[in-house]
């Protein structure tokens, strides 16, 4: 397995919060913040720990053996959460032009989307 990127930020709401987000970004009312692109489909939880611990399975059909790791880490109680994400793959490594847009894209989806979906 090779990592490919991970960045560590901070989210608005308790760990129990986000990854209930994390595990079903479509849940009936809940914020939208999942918006993915004509080139991705919705992630699959292939692993999951409540609420410390979410391995989604790939957003890009053409990468099937990349995985994103989402670890957390809870603040004070009711408060807010250290969230990681990892993105690793079991398969070829990728150029480094499309390595720096999936980074990208991860970031823009859980540090932009999903902290805005808390209303911060």
């Amino acid at each position: 397995m090779h990592e490919l990127g991970s960045r560590l930020r901070r989210q608005p709401a308790p760990a129990h919060v986000v990854w209930r987000s994390l595990r079903d970004p479509y849940e009936a009312g809940s914020r939208p913040w999942l918006e993915l692109r004509d080139d991705e489909v919705p992630p699959r939880v292939v692993a999951g720990y409540a609420p410390v611990l979410l391995v989604w399975s790939s957003l890009w059909p053409h990468r099937p053996l990349d995985r994103i790791r989402f670890d957390l880490t809870s603040g004070p109680p009711g408060q807010d959460c250290a969230l990681r994400w990892t993105l690793t793959t079991d398969g070829d490594l990728p150029s480094e032009s499309t390595l720096g847009y999936l980074r990208h894209r991860l970031n823009y989806l859980v540090n932009n989307r999903l902290r805005l979906s808390y209303g911060q």
